[in-house]
């Protein structure tokens, strides 16, 4: 989507806690991110942090949105509305 700016949160930048973007970026880096979301006022919501490998694994991570540790209530919803 060139032409088009998004924004990259700073949890999104790295899978370890970022104290400060300088010690990760540099102003003005062009760097690869996935666009994780699109809200319909048009807004580009990017993430740096979904393209990363695994620590361990070394595949990207699993898609923004998915379960990646299991589960089986939908996204959202809270053990007590489960128990019903």
């Amino acid at each position: 989507m060139p032409g088009v700016d998004g924004l990259l949160h700073v949890s999104e930048i790295a899978k370890h806690r970022v104290k400060d973007v300088r010690d990760e970026l540099k102003e003005g880096e062009q760097l690869m991110v996935k666009v994780i979301n699109i809200d319909p006022t048009g807004k580009v919501r990017l993430s740096r942090k979904a393209l990363l490998p695994d620590a361990e694994g070394g595949s990207p991570a699993p898609e923004a949105g998915g379960r990646p540790y299991g589960g089986d209530r939908p996204p959202g919803q809270k053990d007590h509305q489960r128990r019903k």
